[in-house]
């Protein structure tokens, strides 16, 4: 290395810290070159001048001592590049070339001497997409360019070059020929990242940053082509100052330059503002391409105002009984109405004991409305008065409070209403015997009005009465019997009978209170006990001690149904042919004693349950007497009655109840 004035402050950096170079030039290993890799670079740099060399290591895996020993370099301080015998110097091309094309643009030379010798260009930009924008000229090495380049397409182009000789065989190379693209000022600043919006609370400090704008140039960031600067053009609105922001030149921030008492959402004509940004080029130089976009910058609204009524007292009539929005309650509020720092919320803070009202936000309208939700009764209050407030959704900001106008008051006025009677109690109950006599009493009912204040006489009718079997005085409202109460009735479920009454005032219009009565009827033994079944068959083989099992069933409740009491009447005849054993309460069994000739006989029983008195069914039992052979029944000849006997016989199937004294 010579910079031809002596070489002042030589300094030398190698690109591979397994290397060093010794103040004498000679390039030292600091470990085995095997391990070192093929290749490294040394960069000099004096006082006035600095160069960079490329050190290719040959033979580094047989050579294993220091490269002090392999190369040394003496006297100049020379540092030898490998030798080639292409020199392919890189070519700077400006963009945006006008033609004619093709236009010469650099030159390649060869010391090879071969005769027929060529040069051959190869790579991206050539043979590689995008193909044919470079060529050389074969025999002299002149490089040309075919058409206008564009830098932020491809900025560089990496190519090879390599001589050939006549057969097209490589003789030399190939050889890296580096193409640059030189920048113009081409393109304009652009905003991509919209649309830009930016927010800033109402009252804050100048100087308070609201949302950064960034544009970007295609040309190259190292040079003033793409060096951008930022400015504002204008301002919509211009009040309440026509500078109410400022842009950072070089950031790009947008901040608040005016003070806090101008930055009044409520005094603003609009809370939105709209700024034409401005980036421009070339460090912001009149020769510079400019691009602009739109800032829109909202003043967000801090709860400032609190919300006051429209005035101080507001009315409302309601009439007794009835539920329902009875009044709406006006406020206003300077605030933004898209936020919580206008929304409302109401309170009822007197007047309310009976939690007979609550009150509600209309979303919309922000108004309260004031609802009765448990029916108002006039008799006991004619009049109500509700102290009301209202605050809003967020909580106002620490130097302002509620004022006066806060709180309102709600006259409420209940309208008297003719109501129905009411029936004490209701529902009524009572119990009684079935089979009371006709004409019995009931119940004498209770009815008031609860118009106390309009004296009214009350009278009385049936409304519902399924099984028609009662009748009330329609003065004094005592409930009698009309016809024979029976428990057993389909009308009657769960041994409850149900009916409705009427009472009804002397208003007018007249108003009606319904009244309902269960009258739970108590059990009487009216009901003789069922035998089944009344018709069956047997086998007329005495042997096989088959015999007919019967039941018993009552239609009362215990204790005047089972154990019920079977009985056969006294048989005629030297011989018994049946005989009937009682199995439970409510079963027994026939059975056939003697072979019989297949006829069908009526087998008179009866049946007794075990109510005080007890009551008896006396039936006849149908029997066919068949003839049985391998457990096949037939019964084709018993067409005739053979015999009738008039046998009491107890039922041997009935209800289990107990007698209860």
């Amino acid at each position: 290395f010579d910079d031809c004035k002596g070489n002042n402050k030589l300094n030398f950096e190698v690109s591979n810290p397994d290397f060093k170079v010794e103040r004498d030039g000679s390039l030292v290993a600091l470990k085995n070159v095997s391990e070192a890799g093929r290749a490294l670079f040394v960069h000099a740099r004096s006082e006035h001048a600095e160069d960079m060399a490329e050190i290719l290591i040959v033979g580094a895996n047989e050579k294993h001592g220091a490269l002090k020993e392999i190369f040394k370099i003496e006297g100049n301080l020379g540092i030898p590049r490998q030798k080639r015998a292409i020199l392919a110097t890189p070519i700077l091309i400006p963009e945006n070339q006008r033609p004619p094309f093709p236009r010469a643009v650099g030159k390649v030379i060869s010391s090879e001497g071969t005769e027929g010798a060529k040069f051959r260009l190869s790579g991206k930009g050539v043979d590689q997409d995008p193909k044919g924008i470079f060529r050389i000229n074969e025999i002299s090495g002149d490089v040309s360019v075919t058409r206008t380049l564009d830098r932020e397409a491809f900025a560089n182009y990496e190519l090879e070059v390599e001589v050939t000789d006549i057969s097209g065989k490589t003789i030399d190379g190939p050889v890296r020929l580096d193409i640059s693209v030189i920048d113009q000022n081409d393109n304009r600043p652009m905003f991509k990242e919209g649309p830009y919006v930016g927010h800033v609370m109402e009252g804050s400090p100048t100087g308070t940053t609201v949302m950064r704008m960034t544009a970007v140039d295609a040309d190259d960031s190292s040079t003033d082509n793409a060096l951008l600067r930022y400015n504002i053009l204008k301002q919509t609105p211009t009040k309440p100052s026509p500078n109410m922001f400022y842009i950072d030149p070089e950031k790009g921030d947008i901040v608040t330059v005016v003070s806090p008492v101008l930055l009044d959402r409520e005094t603003m004509e609009t809370p939105k503002y709209e700024l034409v940004i401005e980036a421009k080029d070339m460090g912001g130089l009149d020769v510079g391409l400019t691009g602009t976009a739109t800032a829109t910058i909202l003043i967000d609204d801090k709860n400032d105002h609190p919300p006051e009524f429209t005035k101080k007292e507001f009315q409302a009539t309601v009439k007794e009984g009835v539920t329902g929005v009875i009044v709406n309650l006006t406020v206003g509020d300077r605030d933004d109405p898209a936020t919580g720092a206008w929304r409302a919320v109401y309170t009822i803070i007197n007047g309310n004991p009976g939690q007979s009202f609550e009150i509600h936000t209309n979303p919309q309208t922000n108004e309260g409305m004031l609802s009765v939700v448990k029916p108002l009764d006039y008799e006991i209050s004619a009049f109500h008065t509700l102290l009301i407030k209202v605050e809003n959704e967020d909580p106002l900001i620490p130097d302002i409070a509620y004022g006066p106008s806060s709180t309102a008051t709600v006259q409420i006025t209940v309208e008297d209403v003719n109501e129905g009677p009411v029936f004490h109690p209701n529902p009524m109950t009572v119990t009684k015997q079935e089979n009371i006599p006709i004409g019995s009493v009931v119940l004498t009912v209770n009815a008031t009005d609860p118009d106390t204040l309009q004296h009214q006489t009350i009278r009385y009718s049936v409304y519902k009465d399924p099984a028609d079997w009662l009748e009330i005085n329609p003065t004094n409202g005592t409930i009698s019997t009309t016809a024979v109460l029976d428990r057993e009735s389909p009308h009657v479920q769960n041994n409850i009978y149900t009916a409705l009454f009427l009472a009804i005032d002397s208003g007018n219009p007249p108003a009606t209170g319904t009244g309902t009565l269960h009258i739970t009827l108590e059990d009487v033994n009216d009901n003789v006990p069922s035998l089944y079944p009344t018709l069956a068959k047997v086998c007329d083989d005495a042997k096989d001690l088959k015999g007919v099992v019967l039941g018993a069933s009552d239609r009362d409740l215990h204790p005047n149904t089972d154990p019920f009491q079977f009985e056969l009447s006294k048989q005629s005849g030297p011989e018994k042919l049946w005989r009937i054993t009682k199995l439970n309460s409510t079963h027994a069994q026939v059975i056939l004693l003697q072979n019989l000739k297949k006829a069908n006989y009526n087998i008179p029983i009866s049946v007794t349950d075990s109510g005080k008195p007890p009551l008896t069914n006396n039936t006849e039992l149908k029997l066919q007497v068949c003839s049985c052979k391998k457990s096949k029944m037939d019964c084709s000849a018993t067409d005739a009655l053979h015999i009738s006997m008039t046998l009491t016989l107890l039922s041997l199937f009935s209800l289990f109840c107990k007698s209860f004294p």
